[in-house]
């Protein structure tokens, strides 16, 4: 009987990414004769606390400090609120049926004070990665990611990813017993190997990211044209960060030299775009004349379609993608 494996990644379903690796995962472990399901993880916790101050006192704050473009950025998501709403929920809905068509989940959740009595007894082994599951400033981050409920000899950490370079002396306890239990060992980037190797003493194999382990001929057989793709040629970018507004003139300075058309993904100013599923978001990679990003998985697609890419450093509040792209890049010999 084939081997039943519990997957244990982020279940973001407003991420591609995310969901992206997830599929990798999956089909990876497929091709090794297994079984897999995705395990549906809810837990959440409270690290993260957000403080709300008086929205004109923030936007005198923007004005203060002629931060024209947070400003501009702030009128706009006011002025057309209830369009970008109805885009995000219309992406969560298209990201839920790319996951129903393409990615085997469970059709119940759990959680780390929730745990299924009977479920070590369902499955061989459990898997936790690809994606970012030990990174301790996310809201879902807890020692489920580690796969504490589980015997010793059934815990896999398959290319999971720390997102940042050293682990706040808060966790470092947590980190190294948690790290210690666990059978066997990967990570994504050089970062989180020395990581492991300064908390715990153990080797760890640093793996491509699993999206990577798929030619893209398997790829294409999950992509698919969006409508409003364009017929001429074009440039596509995807910014997670505030990276386009500060690159927004050399963008399309690029796209005019060229005589691109530009695409951007991802962003509320092309609205029409926004709520493309992950099979529409690969084909617009793949069809794209250049590719300008300041993602991960973004570089990663690009190498896959061999598309010529320009990487930004991230710009704004969220992490910094740099040391998983400086080991992207440095394997593949890009820098």
């Amino acid at each position: 009987t084939l081997k039943k494996i519990g997957i244990f990644t982020i279940n973001d379903y407003t991420n591609y990414g995310n969901r992206l690796q997830n599929y990798a995962v999956q089909e990876v472990l497929e091709s090794l004769g297994t079984k897999t399901v995705t395990i549906v993880n809810t837990t959440k916790t409270n690290k993260v606390t957000i403080e709300y101050s008086n929205r004109m006192q923030r936007l005198m704050k923007l004005l203060v400090n002629r931060d024209f473009q947070q400003f501009k950025k702030k009128y706009y998501l006011r002025v057309y609120g209830s369009r970008i709403r109805e885009a995000q929920e219309n992406k969560i809905i298209n990201f839920k049926s790319f996951t129903d068509q393409h990615i085997k989940e469970t059709d119940y959740s759990i959680n780390i004070d929730n745990i299924p009595e009977d479920l070590n007894n369902n499955y061989d082994y459990f898997v936790t990665g690809s994606d970012q599951v030990w990174n301790p400033s996310f809201r879902h981050f807890s020692e489920i990611d580690f796969l504490t409920f589980a015997p010793q000899n059934k815990r896999i950490a398959y290319s999971p990813s720390f997102g940042i370079s050293s682990i706040p002396e808060e966790y470092k306890e947590d980190f190294k017993r948690w790290i210690n239990e666990m059978s066997f060992l990967s990570v994504r980037e050089d970062a989180g190997a020395r990581i492991i190797k300064e908390l715990t003493g153990r080797e760890s194999t640093v793996l491509l990211d699993p999206t990577m382990m798929l030619d893209k001929d398997k790829w294409f057989e999950i992509s698919k044209k969006d409508k409003f793709k364009p017929d001429v040629p074009y440039l596509c970018t995807y910014f997670l960060g505030e990276t386009f507004e500060a690159h927004k003139a050399s963008v399309y300075k690029i796209a005019k030299s060229n005589n691109l058309e530009v695409v951007n993904l991802g962003s509320v100013y092309d609205l029409k775009r926004y709520s493309i599923d992950p099979s529409e978001f690969l084909d617009y990679i793949a069809s794209s004349e250049l590719f300008l990003t300041d993602s991960f998985h973004g570089a990663i697609f690009s190498i896959i379609f061999e598309k010529p890419f320009i990487v930004f450093d991230r710009l704004g509040k969220l992490p910094s993608m740099n040391s998983r792209i400086d080991t992207l890049l440095t394997k593949f010999s890009l820098i």
